[in-house]
Parts: C-alpha cells; structure tokens; sequence
C-alpha cells in the first residue's frame, strides 16, 4: 500500500491539525492510508473517495470523514481547494467520529473554524487560544449531520462485478432483472444477496449511485436536465427532489451558492 506523505508535521502531540490545498483538475492519490483520521473539506469542487467497501462523492462546502489507517483513493473532479482537518485517533474515538468513511454536512460555523485553524501552526499550545479552537472545531465536525452520498461495494465476487459494470454505466432504468441477469443469480437471490452484502436494497443503492454520478457531472459545469434525463430520471423535477432530499437545496441553487462561496 502507496503511503502518501502527510503535509502537516505528524511527530506534533496536538490531536488536530488542519492544512488548505489548491489541486487541479484530476489530481488522483492513489490507494494509500494516514496515521490520523482525515476530515476532507471541499471548499471548492467536487472529490471522490474509493475504498474496498464503496464508493463516495463529495459535492462543494461539504467534507467526508475518512478513519485512520483507512485505505483509500482520492480523485478531485474539477479544480478543488480542500481543507483538511487531521485528527488522532484517540481524539477521533473521545468525540465519537465514525470506523467508517462517512460524507458531512459542513455548517457555517465549521466552515470559519477550518479557514481560520488553517493558519494555526503545528505544535500549538493546546492550553491557548489555539488548542481552545481546535477543540471546537473537533466537537464541531463531529456534530454534522451524515449524508447518503455514498454506493457501498459487495463483498461478493458477482455482486461486485454487476455493481462496478453499473457505475461505469449509472442509470435508472437498469432494473432489478437486469441487474440479475449481470450477477448470473435468480430475482429472488440477487435481491436478497444485495442487502445482505450491502445494507440495502438495489433500488436504494441504485437511487444513491446515480447521485453520486450527478454531484460529479453537475459539478463539472453539465446543465441539470441533460444529467437528470441521461441517468435515468422521469424528469428534471423529479431529480432535483431526489437532490434536495439528501443537500437541501435543488441543483441549481446548491451549485450557485457552492460558486458563490468559493470566489
């Protein structure tokens, strides 16, 4: 497994750090794993996280949590300016981060913490300001609401290869039978087999990969109708209820204010 160097001082005691990096379009880290966990900030564009279990995308002014010793690949989808809050795990277990990789909501108030802790240095005093801040900003993360952007990957050989063939291809209109069919299983045992191997259905899982595949496309500049009509969706309104549902905002506003907050 590829170790990516950290880019903060990881010998430093302080149980937070954060960093601010500006990548390019397509900036791709390998699969690799860090010492802390690493609460990943879109500020700008959009990120994709791959690990063995699944799959995440990470749409403008929101994060994913991804645990410690966690081997995963990273892809930016656009130009991206992330913040990075790196925690120890023993601080990440005291305020009760999740084992597993997660998407966030990002608050207003998260958002400051992380811009302003970007200038804190390494070895701050946790007993200051500094420490004081930092130890906000943990409380703070660990208070964002989790967010279905994620497609969870079988464990299972057939399962699995029907699942990769579907995101290289997402659409709604692969049904159940078809999905099936790809696996080389029964209806009855394909649908059980998936939620036993994924925790949950097909048509969730299906419903959940298409956004992933939307936040990507829509972040890209791509207009609305064209990815709602081409992944599978009755209509435009119809995907911008599915989108607000999980961002809480439609596609157009979310993206507009996304734009907006990163100039």
């Amino acid at each position: 497994m590829q170790k990516i160097p950290a880019d903060f001082d990881d010998g430093s005691p302080c149980a937070v750090q954060v960093t601010s990096t500006d990548y390019a379009d397509g900036d791709f880290f390998p699969l690799h794993s860090h010492g802390r966990g690493q609460f990943a900030y879109a500020a700008r564009g959009v990120i994709t996280v791959e690990t063995e279990s699944g799959n995440w995308a990470v749409p403008p002014l929101r994060a994913i949590w991804v645990p410690a010793g966690l081997a995963h690949a990273m892809q930016m989808r656009g130009p991206v300016t992330m913040l990075n809050a790196y925690v120890r795990p023993h601080a990440a277990r005291r305020v009760g981060l999740p084992r597993h990789c997660q998407v966030f909501g990002v608050s207003s108030l998260v958002r400051q913490l992380l811009g302003e802790a970007a200038g804190i240095p390494a070895n701050y005093a946790a007993s200051g300001r500094d420490g004081h801040l930092m130890g906000l900003l943990l409380h703070e993360i660990a208070a964002m609401p989790a967010l279905s952007l994620n497609a969870p990957m079988p464990d299972e050989s057939r399962l699995a290869a029907a699942c990769s063939a579907f995101l290289a291809a997402p659409s709604l209109v692969l049904g159940i039978d078809a999905m099936a069919q790809r696996a080389g299983m029964s209806r009855r045992t394909f649908t059980r087999q998936f939620r036993l191997h994924t925790g949950i259905s097909y048509l969730e899982w299906r419903q959940q990969a298409c956004l992933l595949a939307a936040v990507v496309r829509l972040g890209n500049g791509e207009a609305v109708t064209r990815v709602a009509m081409e992944l599978g969706y009755s209509s435009p309104s119809a995907f911008s209820t599915v989108f607000k549902g999980v961002l809480g905002e439609i596609p157009s506003k979310y993206f507009s204010a996304a734009a907006a907050a990163g100039m």
